[in-house]
């Protein structure tokens, strides 16, 4: 399993590794030296495998990973009936009704949100590189891309740091990761930039769909929130974590992606994601030619995304998507990549979206899909 230098996601990794035993016990610590403990009843191993889970009906075999010696589904939803609710028992965020002991798939995402946020409110303390300190306020937090704006008062004006465009980033380019790692302050590392749209499902992250910049560069402990530079001294990326496991496997938030969110600030005070409810794959000339192998009746497409998974009862459910679909129009435009269709999505939570797919046979279907806000806790 790989472990990520990611405090927002330590929780859900440490579940993962725990899906063998009983009881789960951690303390975790942040940077600010907040503290907060979790005790955690978890389902054996064992449980889960007798509980009824809808997986895809759409299988891909040997394209998807396997992990060990076990074919689980990457994504899985439960669609037997829950169990019977307490009188005393309290709603959950996602709508439905659990008993307070019943264990769901969000439980821990949610309770780590929950305390995150939690921490992410107030004021801490700001250093700049000359040593001065300030009080800084948090304005804004984000903990799904563990993005915040922090307001600090200066006696004197502060230069800027000038931001460049991620988009324009090649493999190969050079960059600069600034911070202090370890304690150690006004560190300069380089390196270049090894993917530029790293997607957090290849990292093992769950919840909303994520992208980084993947470089080299040597980021530790304390790198989290410096810049990545361009050779212009632009900022293109904002350092976020890295695997413990390798070296020069480092990750950062795009710049285009936290313009966006510090948008967002401005307009609403908070992030707002669409959601559909879809697993999507992205489609290329070498996958086509394999699925049509495999199955003869798979529909005759150059581009597209196919859709391997559709969550019960999610807006896309109700539109009428099926395991096996291959979205090939959306919102009256061609599409060939999930990116495409996240940026067409935008912010258009409670819109009508038409969606032309395409099914075996070629059959060409034309949905109607109304994506609902994404939880936050997730």
């Amino acid at each position: 399993m790989r472990q990520l230098l990611k405090k927002s996601s330590l929780i859900r990794a440490l579940a993962v590794a725990a899906l063998g035993s009983e009881v789960l016990y951690t303390n975790v610590v942040s940077d600010s030296n907040f503290r907060f403990d979790v005790t955690l009843s978890l389902p054996t191993r064992c449980d889960l495998l007798s509980a009824p889970w809808r997986v895809a009906l759409f299988s891909l075999g040997s394209v998807m990973p396997v992990v060990g010696n076990d074919s689980y589904p990457l994504h899985f939803s439960r669609v037997a009936p829950d169990p019977t609710v307490d009188t005393n028992s309290s709603a959950s965020t996602d709508g439905s009704t659990h008993c307070s002991r019943c264990f769901t798939r969000d439980t821990i995402t949610n309770a780590a949100a929950k305390g995150m946020r939690a921490s992410s409110k107030g004021k801490v303390e700001v250093t700049l590189q000359d040593g001065r300190t300030f009080e800084g306020k948090v304005l804004n937090a984000d903990v799904h891309s563990d993005i915040a704006i922090v307001k600090i008062k200066p006696r004197s004006p502060l230069p800027a740091a000038k931001l460049g465009s991620s988009n324009k980033l090649r493999p190969g380019d050079w960059v600069i990761a600034m911070g202090c790692p370890l304690s150690l302050q006004n560190t300069v590392t380089a390196g270049i930039v090894s993917c530029v749209d790293r997607k957090s499902s290849d990292l093992g992250l769950g919840g909303m769909r994520r992208e980084y910049l993947q470089t080299d560069c040597a980021i530790n402990v304390g790198n989290s929130g410096g810049p990545l530079v361009n050779m212009d001294g632009e900022v293109v990326g904002v350092n976020n974590m890295k695997v413990l496991v390798a070296d020069g496997l480092s990750f950062s938030v795009p710049i285009d992606s936290v313009s966006k969110i510090i948008d967002q600030f401005k307009k609403r005070g908070r992030v707002v994601r669409p959601w559909l409810g879809l697993k999507m794959i992205d489609l290329n000339g070498m996958i086509i030619s394999q699925l049509k192998e495999r199955d003869p009746a798979f529909p005759i497409v150059d581009r597209g995304v196919l859709v391997p998974m559709v969550t019960p009862g999610s807006p896309a459910d109700r539109a009428g998507f099926q395991p096996g679909d291959v979205v090939t129009e959306f919102d009256g435009k061609s599409v060939g990549s999930i990116k495409e269709i996240i940026d067409l999505m935008d912010e258009k939570v409670g819109k009508p979206l038409k969606v032309v797919v395409k099914r075996a046979n070629n059959a060409v279907v034309t949905l109607t899909v109304i994506p609902e806000e994404a939880n936050p806790d997730m």
